[in-house]
């Protein structure tokens, strides 16, 4: 085995590569508050009478759970441009997986929806309260509660298809970042190994701090 290794080029790049961990962070996290919006909407269409509505919703989700998140994301950013709709490459891998996790959310949602006796909805309305305020007091924090663990595992799987950025032109995310100083110096086994441990710190993080906040949300 002739490689030598040099740990220090990648320590040395280490500062850039955080900073590249906080843009994989924040793609993350805005793909998640609006896929959870998007996710809402799309389990209470696809439970609608109006048919319209239900064949909307029923379209997004079976694209989002059945085509590959890669494929979503060259659509917005490649698909678009034979449009002449061009997107730049942080809003296209944003909604890319946004729209990937509002498809799965739709039907963890959907099923946590029907987990609800609707009888407690009866009652809430029977006691003055209206359907929003039934659903916004009642549903919704019960709905939460039972799918918080399955949000916690799609925020993690959010987490790693930032890494699909690189593919149209990110280069600001971490997987970006790493591949510039790859190119820049081949040592490609320090740079990727050391993006492989970021990854895994911040998914182990939102992992274990998921954990603590149910366990404090709900004791009982």
């Amino acid at each position: 085995m002739n490689y030598t290794f040099h740990w220090h080029q990648a320590f040395q790049a280490l500062p850039d590569m955080l900073r590249g961990a906080l843009i994989t962070v924040e793609i993350a996290v805005l793909s998640m508050v609006i896929g959870i919006a998007c996710g809402i909407a799309l389990a209470l269409a696809r439970n609608a009478s109006f048919a319209p509505a239900r064949a909307f919703a029923t379209a997004w989700i079976e694209t989002a759970r059945n085509t590959p998140a890669l494929f979503q994301i060259y659509m917005i950013y490649f698909g678009l441009g034979s449009f002449g709709i061009f997107v730049d490459s942080f809003p296209a891998l944003l909604v890319g997986i946004a729209f990937n996790n509002a498809g799965y959310l739709a039907e963890n949602f959907r099923g946590g929806l029907r987990a609800i006796p609707p009888t407690q909805v009866r009652a809430a309305r029977s006691l003055g309260m209206s359907a929003p305020q039934a659903f916004r007091l009642i549903v919704l924090p019960q709905l939460f509660r039972t799918v918080f663990h399955p949000m916690t595992n799609q925020m993690v799987w959010a987490i790693l298809m930032t890494s699909l950025g690189v593919v149209v032109g990110l280069n600001t995310d971490l997987t970006g970042i790493t591949q510039e100083l790859n190119v820049r110096t081949f040592r490609t086994f320090e740079f990727f190994v050391l993006a492989a441990a970021i990854y895994y710190l911040i998914t182990k993080t939102v992992t274990l701090s998921a954990r603590l906040l149910a366990a404090k949300l709900f004791r009982y």
